[in-house]
């Protein structure tokens, strides 16, 4: 049977959760953007364009996206008043004709880069790793081909203040094909010079996350895809959540389609950018983060003296939105599986529509 366009699909809460250890946030948002690029910034101010549309119900912005050219949309809402929504519109799948469910799974491309952060995070507080540690000191292979890999720090690659040019805009490299081994897109940035000094300016590189994964797997000992699993996604009941597509069953993806493409099975296994959600379960990692107890306190002090809550993510196909509104005290996930032809604007628009209807009810 069909699942009538926009209507809600409750989920459990999940402030309070037991964990092993433990819009854009007013002025600022993460820093730690879509893959891709076109993602918003961390710790960087952002003023909000003028709206396009104003929605007086989440019906309403779940037509305009759709009226946009969306192929279909997941929008998450938690608004820590009651029962969390989940909200489906359009089409998943083209072949078929499959209307959105609330459960599909989806490329969450950058929003990975949050997970990344969370687990540097837990790492440095478990004394395995230092925010002054140089590139150099944890990969030592890297000296003389890297610039600045003496001298780069891991709080500046976490930030995005590395000066590591960024392997998307390397010549030879193209979205329209699979990235499935670190090594050749690293290889793309090395021996090439700097695009501004350590710490000199903010500016989004995907190498960044792609070498804090690098770095966490030689300080762990293990990947730090299980370090996730067990400190994350296991404690917080997060079984619809994979750090890689080749763990999730491709089947149960929504499909993603850029320029009329099917993208789905197009695998991206790079370090921020590879992980597979739902939206309900990406919202419950947000509020968690935001305000539940999967930081403890010396670890959510040393989150937020480098970022926010949030994060956009772009892929082939994919694209997503997930930031906590504290001013609201709302966590609002939005997901569209189709990408180009001015779909990333429309659905930037429908978020804010969304937001101005929940800041103003």
């Amino acid at each position: 049977m069909s699942r009538k366009s926009g209507s809600p699909t409750g989920s459990t809460k999940t402030t309070g959760v037991a964990v092993l250890t433990r819009s854009i946030l007013l002025a600022s948002v993460l820093l730690l953007a879509a893959c891709g690029g076109g993602g918003s910034g961390t710790g960087e101010p952002v003023s909000p364009p003028p709206a396009a549309f104003v929605a007086t119900s989440v019906q309403d912005a779940l037509d305009y996206g759709m009226a946009g050219g969306l192929d279909a949309l997941w929008i998450y809402i938690d608004r820590d008043d009651g029962e969390p929504s989940t909200y489906a519109a359009g089409t998943e799948n083209r072949t078929t004709l499959a209307p959105a469910q609330p459960g599909s799974r989806f490329k969450i491309a950058s929003v990975s880069k949050m997970f990344i952060a969370v687990a540097a995070v837990k790492a440095i507080e478990d004394g395995l790793l230092r925010l002054d540690d140089t590139v150099v000191f944890w990969l030592p292979d890297l000296e003389g081909r890297l610039a600045n890999a003496n001298t780069i720090t891991l709080r500046q690659l976490l930030r995005h203040r590395s000066g590591v040019p960024d392997f998307d805009s390397a010549p030879g490299f193209s979205w329209t094909r699979a990235h499935t081994d670190t090594d050749v897109l690293l290889e793309m940035v090395l021996d090439r010079p700097a695009d501004f000094a350590p710490n000199n300016r903010y500016e989004y590189s995907n190498t960044n996350y792609l070498l804090v994964g690098r770095i966490l797997d030689t300080a762990l000992g293990y990947s730090h895809h299980d370090f996730i699993q067990n400190e994350i996604l296991t404690p917080l009941g997060m079984v619809n959540t994979y750090s890689l597509l080749g763990e999730a069953d491709i089947e149960s993806l929504a499909r993603g389609y850029w320029d009329d493409v099917d993208r789905t099975a197009q695998d991206y296994v790079v370090p921020g950018g590879s992980m597979v959600s739902t939206a309900r379960e990406t919202g419950v990692f947000l509020r968690a983060l935001a305000t539940g107890n999967l930081l403890s306190a010396n670890e959510r002090s040393l989150f937020l003296s480098m970022f926010s809550f949030g994060h956009s993510g772009w892929l082939p196909g994919y694209q997503s939105l997930a930031y906590y509104h504290a001013d609201i005290d709302t966590v609002v996930i939005q997901f569209v599986n189709n990408t180009g032809g001015g779909s990333e604007q429309r659905a930037q628009q429908t978020y804010d529509a969304l937001l101005h209807h929940l800041r103003n009810p």
